[in-house]
């Protein structure tokens, strides 16, 4: 299997300079996102525990492009203050909600799982002797009613289907609803259910996959092929996913259907991400050359690049969302904070050698083919 470098590498080889062959031609929004009123065909996704602040996201809406809060992992009142101050300045946001989509883990699996990490917790003075599965929805309901209550130019769900109710209510309130999906049927499930748009993740994209089958491995589908499967079942508008962190890559997937490129991983090192130090300095580690699915972190499928904690665990940690997730999460934060990037979840795209320090209003102009010189 080739390393994200020598992907990256062929991408180059095949689609030349994509920071000075293309940079001449500015790409421009169309169609339902230049109805929300998006100047560039470019989505600052949404990357939950962290990444995504409100910072990034108006710095996204400087460059006429569309930014995405990240309400999962964070109470009702946190996301409130976030929206409140997003839209104090833009009306160019949406915010991402977990669907509830569990995994229930199997009790033992849990418990052999916790004591495997018992070192691990242990270089933070953690115990997880009496430790028990964690299951909840992410305050799903009131998170829910908050966004009707205080209705937001899009809201997007990701991991699973919200109700139909959920969808009218939303949509009656002035909202529009996009849907995560990764296949064809996941496609034709959300059209069905009346949404607004879809956004099409492709395996190659950092953090959780969106799959609703979380137990069946993601398939290696080309975003390009991905995205004519998914237009032949659906006519909904189309946002592309998933590995996409040069002008180049962008005008491809504008060309094979999407009417815009959403981008994350590329913008985890910018000031205004939210991502810890230890974070954007793996990202940059040159010793660090492969990313790969796992469940160590969450239970959940996700994409993150290959660290210590993942070689030691990748291969033991059981299926079960959100309940793994919560078991490591205070050695991830105890990592974090002590600048430990072998103990923490790299969440990070296949593009992500493409990733720098730089603002995060010049990577997006940049990758819109916008002249370098208005977005210094």
């Amino acid at each position: 299997m080739p390393t994200d470098d020598e992907i990256s590498a062929a991408r180059n080889d095949s689609s030349g300079d994509s920071t000075s062959s293309a940079i001449s031609e500015q790409l421009r929004s169309t169609g339902f996102l230049a109805g929300l009123g998006a100047e560039i065909p470019l989505v600052a996704a949404p990357m939950a525990g962290g990444p995504s602040t409100p910072a990034l996201v108006l710095a996204a809406a400087s460059t006429g492009a569309f930014g995405f809060l990240a309400g999962g992992y964070k109470s009702v009142d946190a996301l409130a203050q976030e929206v409140a101050d997003v839209r104090a300045a833009t009306d160019l946001f949406g915010v991402n909600l977990f669907a509830p989509n569990p995994v229930p883990v199997h009790r033992l699996a849990f418990i052999e799982y916790a004591q495997a990490l018992t070192k691990e917790a242990s270089r933070f003075g953690l115990d997880l002797s009496n430790v028990e599965p964690r299951e909840d929805d992410d305050e799903w309901n009131s998170k829910v009613e908050f966004l009707i209550d205080n209705p937001v130019p899009v809201v997007s769900f990701t991991f699973g289907l919200p109700t139909a109710d959920v969808v009218e209510r939303l949509q009656t309130a002035g909202t529009r609803v996009f849907q995560t999906v990764t296949n064809p049927d996941e496609a034709g499930r959300a059209q069905a259910l009346g949404v607004d748009g879809l956004v099409v993740q492709s395996y190659r994209a950092g953090g959780h996959s969106g799959t609703f089958t979380p137990q069946t491995p993601v398939k290696d589908v080309p975003l390009a092929e991905l995205l004519a499967g998914i237009r032949s079942k659906v006519r909904l508008p189309l946002w592309a996913a998933g590995g996409l962190s040069t002008h180049e890559g962008i005008r491809q997937v504008l060309a094979a259907g999407a009417e815009a490129a959403v981008v994350g991983t590329v913008l985890l090192r910018t000031p205004e991400s939210g991502a810890s130090a230890a974070y954007k300095d793996a990202l940059a580690d040159p010793a660090r050359t492969e990313t790969l699915l796992t469940t160590a972190f969450s239970g959940r499928p996700a994409r993150a690049l290959r660290n210590e904690f993942v070689n030691l665990f990748h291969s033991v940690a059981p299926a079960g969302y959100p309940a793994v997730h919560h078991l490591t999460s205070p050695m991830r934060k105890a990592a974090a904070a002590a600048g430990d990037a072998d103990g923490i979840n790299i969440w990070a795209g296949t593009g992500y050698r493409d990733a720098t320090t730089d603002p995060a209003a010049t990577i997006l102009s940049r990758l819109a083919g916008k002249n370098p010189a208005l977005s210094s």
